[in-house]
């Protein structure tokens, strides 16, 4: 079994709609901006519903795992700075990636999402460090590499490229709008190595 970090778990196992979602709309009120929630549920409709809910009210659904019959949902509350304005000027679309990464050329993919994001779908090959971790990780990196910073929509990794910059990378390009547009191959949970 795959364990995905989280912030907080919520037992909804029991409950059918709209009980989950109530519960879980009261949870992420105690979340930090970019925490994690884990919703333990037994209602199969639960799955549907929460993504939903999630999707209206501004947070990330990051997917579902199930074992033993516990649906175990995974949500990502949102921060206010994603739909901020972008600082960092050095840019590309998710397809400029995806041409450099079938070029063959030497990149680096750094992931800047939590792990929980990562571990549900990522790019193959890429390095995950969370926005909270560079600070203390660019040890991690070299910063004579070619770096492509991707996040889930672009606002996490714009943060973390002018990180990498003011650091002394010298060749960091922030992937606008990130995972959510990212349309090359995958790894992780949601290719169907769990569900």
């Amino acid at each position: 079994m795959t364990t995905i970090q989280s912030d907080a778990k919520l037992d909804a196992k029991g409950l059918a709609c709209p009980m989950p979602i109530v519960r879980t709309k009261k949870a992420m009120k105690d979340l930090q901006a970019g925490q994690v929630l884990e919703v333990e549920a037994t209602d199969p409709g639960s799955k549907a519903d929460l993504k939903a809910w999630a999707e209206s009210a501004g947070h990330q659904y990051l997917g579902t795992m199930e074992e033993n019959g516990v649906l175990q949902h995974y949500l990502r509350k949102s921060s206010e700075e994603e739909g901020g304005e972008l600082m960092y000027s050095n840019v590309c679309e998710p397809a400029e990636l995806q041409k450099m990464l079938d070029s063959g050329e030497p990149v680096v993919v750094l992931d800047v999402r939590e792990a929980a994001e990562y571990a549900f779908r990522h790019i193959p090959s890429s390095v995950s460090i969370p926005l909270g971790e560079l600070e203390y990780r660019l040890g991690e990196l070299n910063k004579d590499d070619r770096i492509y910073v991707i996040c889930r929509s672009g606002a996490r990794s714009d943060l973390a490229s002018k990180k990498l910059a003011d650091s002394g990378f010298t060749h960091v390009v922030n992937v606008v709008p990130g995972m959510s547009s990212w349309s090359g191959q995958t790894a992780g949970l949601d290719n169907g190595q769990m569900k």
